[in-house]
This record gives structure tokens, C-alpha cells and sequence, in this order.
């Protein structure tokens, strides 16, 4: 990445790897065979090649390779997940369990699904972000279906309990559903290990291509069954129909061939770089508070909040150079504060002033600390443009103002 753009918006997507595109780029033009043709050799060599990814990605969470389904994304895979289990096992019982810090993927799925017959309960988090195992224990029923909980927030990076909730979903004899698309390629996310009976992920949140993604379905202990959510044809076990993206599968497969094995270097370097950033934002900024568990988040993800500056106006000053965000990609076209922030128990006002940094495989400490220059530039901007910071300082109750 050039200097002169700096990019720290890693958890929207990642750049594709150069490494991945190598791979890929054959299988547009001389290699553009449909893996589902058997009856000519370009068809068996897409075959043969989406057969080598999905082995890679299996590798890459401890699962059979016919325990992965193809999707175009994880928006896709958490719609599959839920409505394709619900439709399918609704008789066994029609309320599910959630958190209402979840991917609104998940959250406007489960949504859906009340207007199909469903019941869902939504947990709520502590300030951590994290959730209260004995609620979620007290919430389930006898006619509960399924848990879903992401392994790690988007916007927060914050790692749920994934363990405990499976020991508990296994007790109970309740399916587990994880969106981990934050996680998967990140750090350590073998489904089976935690209990997790589906678990959703994405190609370009681990420097794959965009529209690819991937479902876990366990085959065994339970064998799970989904209902598909399209018609024509018999791809992916049934579950997941249409012509297979191969270029998109091949690169997917490649780059979890890669995480597979630089995960853990890449987790140490990324840890020193946030634990670096925020120490310096800290040092040189007063009023600025971690949003979220500093314990259990993943090692690349930094959310911040600076009293009395907008988090929308500090990207102003320095857009044209750095990509970070102000909440989730999907939601950022939205002029309400983040749903996640406001879950911890944040006021509007901390919510809105937040900002979420999230370093990559390509970012360096060169990068890192131009960053900080910016960021501690722009807030000194804003607080000595801001009569409220001004009167703040002075000591003014500005609640009792307001």
C-alpha cells in the first residue's frame, strides 16, 4: 500500500493477496471450464481445482471437505444457516436465540423469520460486550431450535465465550450457529472443537475475492440439513444451487491455504501494532476510552471513542489519506449510532464519537504511526474548533446544561 493512503479498514475487506490473485487469474480465461460439466476435460479441471479449495478451507477450520458448502458470501451463508434450519426443523421447535450486538445479517435474518412463525430472544451484552452465560441459559426453552452468536463483533472485535456456549447448546440438545467472519483465517475457529454445529465466512475478510464465502454444516454428531434457499439443480449437497464461482472458490481456497499457515505470525505482529497505536493515541489524547473487552478481542481490531468529537467529522479530516470506519460497512450509510456501541451501554454521545482502526496483512509500522499522527491531529482540530470540548474542560455539567 502507498503511504500516501493508508488502509485501516481491514474488517470491512481485506485486499485480495497477490498471491491469491496469481492463482486465480488462469481460471477467467484459459481454464473456463464449469465444475459441474463431467463430460469434457476444462469441466474436470475446474472440478479438480474447486475440489483442491475446498480441501484448503476445510484444513483451515478442522472440518471434512464435504462439510463445506459455496456461497457468495457470509451475508449468504447466515441466511442459508438460519432460514434453510428453521424451514426444515421448525417441529422441533420455533424459537431461536440471539445477540443483539450480531451482524445485521444475522439480525435482519432473525427478523424475517419472526414474520415466518419464529420467536427470538434477544441477549443482551455487558459493557465488555460480552454475553451473561447464565442468561443465556435461562433463555432457552424446550421448543428452542438454535443459538447464534458471532465469534467476534465487527465493529469491537470482541470474542465471545464460543466454548461455554457450545457446552451449554450441547447440553441442552440445541443447534449452534456461529458468523464467524471476523475470526476465520485470523485466529484458530475449528467448529467442531467448540460445538458449533454451522459456522459462516467470507473470502474477502481474509484477503480473498469478493463474492465468495462459505457455510460449515456438520455431517456428523449431528448431521445437519438444510433447506435451500434457491431452486435449479442439485449443487453443494443440495443445499446451495447455481454454477460455482471457480476463479472466486480457487482464490478463496488459496487464501486460507495462506492463513493457514502465517496465522499465528500475523496475529503477534498485528497485536504489537494495535497495543502500539493505542498507547500513543492514549499517551497523547486525553478523554479517549477502548470500546469493548481489551481481553477477549481480536488482536487487529481497535474501536475508539473520543469525548466530544464526532467520530463522522474526524474522518473528514483526514479521508482522502486513511480508510477507517465508524461502525460496520453495511450499516455506515446510516446517521444513527452504532447499534453494537449503544448494546455496551454507551451514550450517544461516546457512540457517535467512535472510530473502528482494523490493521491488516499489508499494514506497517511505518503506516501505523502516520496514522497516529492523523488521528491526534484531527481531534486537537476539532476539540479547539468545539465550544462544548471548551466548556467541557472548564468544567461545566454540560448534562445539566442540555
Amino acid at each position: 500500500m502507498s503511504l500516501n493512503r493508508i488502509y485501516l479498514d481491514n474488517n470491512a475487506t481485506t485486499p485480495c493477496d497477490p498471491r491469491v490473485i496469481e492463482v486465480m487469474l488462469p481460471y477467467f480465461f484459459e481454464k473456463p471450464g464449469n465444475a459441474a460439466s463431467r463430460n469434457h476435460p476444462f469441466g474436470w479441471e475446474a472440478e479438480e481445482a474447486v475440489d483442491t479449495a475446498r480441501n484448503h478451507i476445510a484444513h483451515l477450520i478442522a472440518a471434512d471437505p464435504k462439510e463445506i458448502v459455496f456461497t457468495s458470501g457470509a451475508t449468504e451463508s447466515d441466511n442459508l444457516a438460519l432460514k434453510g434450519l428453521f424451514e426444515l426443523y421448525r417441529r422441533k421447535g420455533q424459537h431461536l436465540i440471539t445477540v443483539n450486538t450480531e451482524h445485521k445479517a444475522v439480525l435482519d435474518t432473525c427478523k424475517h423469520l419472526e414474520k415466518m412463525g419464529a420467536e427470538v430472544t434477544y441477549l443482551g451484552v455487558d459493557s465488555a460486550g460480552l454475553i451473561d452465560l447464565d442468561e443465556l441459559e435461562k433463555a432457552i426453552r424446550p421448543d428452542t431450535l438454535m443459538v447464534s452468536v458471532m465469534w467476534a463483533n465487527n465493529e469491537t472485535g470482541v470474542i465471545q465465550p464460543m466454548a461455554a456456549i457450545g457446552e451449554i447448546c450441547a447440553r441442552h440438545g440445541i443447534f449452534f450457529f456461529s458468523d464467524a467472519t471476523q475470526a476465520v483465517g485470523k485466529i484458530p475457529t475449528h467448529p467442531r472443537e467448540y460445538g458449533i454445529h454451522m459456522m459462516a465466512f467470507s473470502g474477502h475478510k481474509m484477503y480473498g475475492p469478493k463474492g465468495v464465502g462459505a457455510l460449515y454444516v456438520s455431517n456428523q454428531n449431528p448431521r445437519v440439513k438444510l433447506a435451500a434457499q434457491l431452486d435449479g439443480g442439485g449443487h453443494e449437497r443440495g443445499m446451495r444451487l447455481g454454477t460455482l464461482n471457480v476463479p472466486g472458490i480457487v482464490g478463496f481456497g488459496h487464501a486460507a491455504m495462506l492463513a493457514n499457515k502465517e496465522m499465528m505470525e500475523e496475529y503477534d505482529r498485528l497485536e504489537n501494532l494495535r497495543d502500539h497505536f493505542e498507547k500513543e493515541i492514549q499517551a497523547q489524547l486525553e478523554e479517549v476510552y477502548i470500546n469493548g473487552s481489551i481481553q477477549h478481542r481480536m488482536p487487529h481490531v481497535s474501536n475508539l471513542s473520543f469525548r466530544h468529537v464526532d467520530g463522522e467529522n474526524l474522518m473528514m479530516t483526514f479521508n482522502q489519506t486513511m480508510a477507517v470506519s465508524s461502525g460496520s460497512a453495511c450499516t455506515s450509510a446510516s446517521l444513527d449510532p452504532s447499534h453494537v456501541l449503544v448494546a455496551l451501554g454507551m451514550g450517544d454521545d461516546l457512540a457517535h464519537a467512535a472510530l473502528r482502526i482494523s490493521m491488516g496483512r499489508f499494514n506497517t509500522a511505518e503506516e501505523i504511526d502516520l496514522a497516529i499522527q492523523s488521528i491526534v491531529s484531527g481531534v486537537n482540530r476539532l476539540r479547539d474548533e468545539s465550544p462544548v470540548w471548551e466548556m467541557f474542560k472548564d468544567g461545566i455539567d454540560l448534562e445539566s446544561i442540555g
